[in-house]
């Protein structure tokens, strides 16, 4: 009967153990979350046409932001391709994510660009100030793409250079925060 009673109390022991001191490191996400987050620091901002204002002013939605300078090059083009195509991809909650382009430096942003930034907020900010708030990963510079929740704090950092399959995963995070937070984020600002 002993020799039952062990048999029977060994699984509920070894996920115990299992739990409890090997510690499985299993983890879901694709992008790295920022520990500890960083609010949305009060930044000067411009908008393209000169209009002054505030990085703070962007609180209560879901921001999806890209960092380079106003000559975009390829892997600034790139990224800004795959930010409209992450937030296109959402569907119906799509109105809960904004795409935002930091620019960074005084460079004119080129014509050929605007056309597909009519629905994203391009600001500049000063390089020096973004740089304390956006941390790049180690040996990379900011080609990453940043999530920034309703609340107003940077939360994650998606791998830099991105490709097609990287954008899937990244998606998926997006689809799981936007699902987990339908209950108290809503749509707009």
């Amino acid at each position: 009967m002993l020799a039952v009673l062990l048999v029977c109390a060994s699984p509920v022991v070894a996920s115990y153990f299992t739990y409890y001191v090997i510690r499985p490191e299993g983890r879901r996400n694709f992008g790295e979350l920022v520990q500890p987050q960083r609010p949305l620091p009060a930044i000067a901002t411009r908008t393209l046409d000169g209009e002054p204002g505030q990085l703070t002013a962007l609180k209560n939605q879901w921001l999806l932001l890209s960092v380079a300078g106003g000559a975009c090059d390829a892997p600034c083009e790139k990224n800004l391709y795959f930010q409209r195509q992450l937030r296109e991809s959402l569907g119906r909650e799509k109105g809960r994510l904004d795409r935002v382009w930091l620019v960074n430096d005084d460079a004119p942003v080129r014509e050929a660009l605007r056309p597909a930034l009519a629905s994203a907020t391009v600001l500049r900010v000063a390089p020096a100030e973004l740089a304390q708030w956006l941390p790049p990963a180690a040996g990379q510079q900011q080609d990453h793409l940043y999530l920034v929740d309703p609340l107003g704090n940077l939360m994650m950092r998606f791998p830099a250079r991105m490709d097609a399959a990287a954008a899937a995963k990244a998606k998926r995070d997006l689809d799981r925060l936007l699902r987990a937070s339908s209950s108290w984020d809503q749509e707009g600002r």
